[in-house]
């Protein structure tokens, strides 16, 4: 069986955050049960932008500090790395408040600039993942859980996609970014690669709505824990009340056998699933709806089918970050004005992900609207 622990913790304040933790991690064997002296610890916590922590973009830095302080007293030297969405890590490091207790706790903040080349065993033959990632003696993986746009959810497994340096995501997005199931079976096929040793989740106040990064903060109060980053997922979602048939990852890590990813086989500690559910828990705005439509069918009607990106002019200062994220470059500033090349969308939605302005809305395709009226 996979065990992961449920606590409650309404407040990020810095006590009742670290006896939190230490209350999580008390069924799973404490900090000292994933971490020898003098162990090399990567905490991989959510740093996807430059937001400050009440915008619940990424990892809470009280989160990070309680880690880190557990860490470092069970003996281990604690590193703190990422992959930023957009800017550097320095730079999202400060703005979400984690380099303050970087360098309060005597942390090292680890710049994912460096990847090493990693075969893969799936569909996916080749990985490039960032040195640190694969050379840490323990990971230990801090997501927070939020909506995602195009998987519905990201927490645990979907995080370790920072792995992936700088420029290399948009690469992702665009080979495998057009199915929603394909890009899962990669995320999927990434995590059995290097799987983090510990998962602890940010649930404090989650993201619900259009996230991961224009979504609404939303009080949860929890903090999740597992050695098993499948079952915490699960588990999650359960708590989040979000359907099965939308979680994209769940289900190939389901199809693929992958440990952990089967109910049954998971128990909880601390509070139960039913105690700690999530009411009216809002999901992203998107649709797909192909209804099983053979692939060439598919892509002739998907520009009218599925959800696509548009900008709010009112809001949008054409900074331009929205247009060089594009993995397939749909995006270009023209006469004052941004403009989406729809039959090169991917429908990734990392424009979205990354605006720092909140400028950029979803449409329904004409067909998806229309059906939506009759259904």
């Amino acid at each position: 069986m996979h065990l992961v622990a449920i606590e409650r913790v309404n407040v990020y304040e810095r006590d009742a955050i670290k006896s939190g933790i230490i209350r999580l991690l008390a069924p799973l064997g404490g900090m000292g049960a994933f971490v020898g002296p003098g162990e090399r610890v990567l905490l991989k916590p959510n740093m996807l932008s430059a937001k400050p922590p009440e915008a619940a973009v990424t990892t809470h830095p009280e989160v990070l500090r309680a880690v880190v302080e557990l860490v470092q007293e069970a003996g281990g030297v604690a590193l703190v790395g990422d992959s930023p969405g957009i800017g550097g890590i320095d730079r999202v490091a400060e703005r979400s408040g984690m380099l303050s207790v970087i360098n309060e706790t005597g942390a090292e903040l680890t710049e994912f600039a460096e990847s090493v080349e990693v075969s893969g065993a799936g569909t996916f033959k080749r990985f490039a993942l960032a040195r640190p990632y694969l050379e840490a003696d323990k990971i230990i993986n801090l997501p927070k859980l939020k909506t995602h746009e195009m998987m519905t959810m990201t927490c645990a497994v979907k995080n370790l996609f920072g792995a992936v340096v700088g420029h290399a995501k948009a690469g992702w997005h665009l080979k495998a970014g057009a199915d929603r199931e394909m890009f899962a079976r990669m995320l999927v096929e990434l995590y059995l690669l290097r799987k983090p040793d510990l998962t602890i989740v940010d649930a404090v106040i989650a993201m619900e709505g259009n996230g991961p990064g224009s979504g609404d903060p939303r009080q949860v109060g929890l903090l999740l824990a597992g050695a098993n980053a499948v079952s915490v997922d699960v588990i999650a979602a359960e708590i989040a009340g979000i359907p099965k048939k939308l979680l994209y990852v769940e289900q190939v890590a389901a199809r693929l056998g992958i440990d952990g990813a089967d109910r049954s086989t998971i128990s909880t500690a601390g509070l139960s699933v039913d105690e700690a559910c999530v009411a009216d828990f809002r999901l992203p705005h998107i649709s797909d709806v192909q209804f099983g439509l053979p692939p060439f069918l598919k892509n002739r009607l998907r520009h009218y089918l599925t959800s696509r990106p548009c900008v709010m002019p009112e809001k949008c200062r054409l900074c331009g970050i929205c247009r060089d994220a594009c993995p397939p470059h749909a995006i270009e500033i023209r006469d004052g004005k941004l403009h989406f090349d729809y039959h090169a969308c991917i429908r990734c939605f990392c424009c979205r992900e990354l605006c720092p302005d909140g400028a950029l809305d979803v449409k329904d395709g004409a067909l998806s609207r229309l059906i939506k009226i009759f259904l």
